[in-house]
This record gives C-alpha cells, sequence and structure tokens, in this order.
C-alpha cells in the first residue's frame, strides 16, 4: 500500500501521466484551481509605484516627480546630476537637462518627493 502511494507520489510529481487520463486531468484541475483561487495577497504581490513620473510637459519646461528614496542623503549638486541620470535613463533616451531640483514637502514637512525640471 506504501508503496503504491510513494509510487503515485511520483508519478504526480515528475508529471508521468499520459495525456487523456484521469491522473492528469487531476493535475491539471488542481493547478488551475491554484492559479485562479489562490488570493493576490498570499504571494504579497501588489503594484509597485513608478520611481519617476512625468508630472506637465510645458512649451519649453518638463516636469519630473521623482521618489525621495532615490535621491536620499543628497546635496545640492550632487541631487541635480543625479536627477538627470535617473531621468535619462527614464525618459527612453531622450536627451533632457535639469535646470533646477525642488523637495515637495507634505504637511508635517517631510519630503515626499523631488520635483525636477527640464528642457530638451
Amino acid at each position: 500500500m506504501a508503496d503504491s502511494v510513494g509510487t503515485t507520489l511520483k508519478r504526480f510529481v515528475l508529471w508521468d501521466y499520459s495525456r487523456g487520463t484521469w491522473q492528469y486531468e487531476v493535475m491539471v484541475t488542481l493547478i488551475l484551481a491554484f492559479i485562479f483561487l489562490t488570493p493576490r495577497e498570499f504571494f504579497r504581490d501588489q503594484p509597485k509605484p513608478k520611481n519617476v513620473v512625468m508630472v506637465t510637459t510645458g512649451q519649453q519646461e518638463t516636469t519630473f516627480l521623482i521618489d525621495p528614496h532615490m535621491l536620499a542623503g543628497m546635496q545640492s549638486p550632487a541631487i541635480e546630476e543625479a536627477a538627470n541620470r535617473i531621468i535619462h535613463s527614464q525618459a527612453g533616451g531622450k536627451k533632457r537637462n535639469v535646470v533646477r531640483v525642488e523637495p515637495v514637502f507634505d504637511d508635517e514637512k517631510e519630503i515626499r518627493g523631488f520635483l525636477a525640471y527640464t528642457k530638451p
């Protein structure tokens, strides 16, 4: 009895059943049930927000909102250089020059992001 259970489990794990058999159908049904019935929270799969978002586009200027963690702990000249690199990599290779970078604060005076103003 234990040998037949072991053989059945081995064949199940190694996908050894022929197509069209009831064992094959059970395996496919179990896999599909797992895919469609498992809640998203089980995998902690949540959408990740973008780090750089184009906010506005004017005639002469384009503004990007950059996640504060990407520029954390940098001083003024280094922030502009880092913002320039980040925007260049996110803009699909389009050349944009960062004119200025301004922090965005919330009501509690914590930095929520950086606005980078660019010109083509």
